[in-house]
């Protein structure tokens, strides 16, 4: 099996409908959001600190084990799709296993 490393930029709904999505392609078994290993480095006495406009979309790490080239290929075009109707920005990464 391949795993397919997906980083997602979006909203939680976005992240929750591509989860869903994964979830109901045939011959995927396991689908995990990886949690993000980095530290959020806010400044607590910054004068911008807390404020909205100052904090992008979240990045999401989502891990997928596909069986085969094709329903890899399945799984990129779906998620390609559904992530440019949720306005969020997906990008792959492949490894063989």
């Amino acid at each position: 099996m391949a795993l397919l490393r997906i980083r997602l930029t979006g909203d939680e709904d976005a992240v929750r409908g591509i989860m869903n999505l994964l979830q109901s392609v045939d011959g995927i078994e396991h689908v995990e959001e990886v949690d993000d290993l980095m530290p959020h480095l806010d400044d607590e006495d910054s004068s911008s600190a807390g404020l909205h406009d100052t904090r992008g979309p979240d990045s999401h790490e989502i891990e997928v084990e596909v069986p085969n080239p094709s329903t890899a290929r399945k799984v990129r075009e779906a998620v390609e799709a559904l992530a440019f109707d949720l306005d969020a920005v997906v990008e792959f990464e492949e490894d063989e296993a």
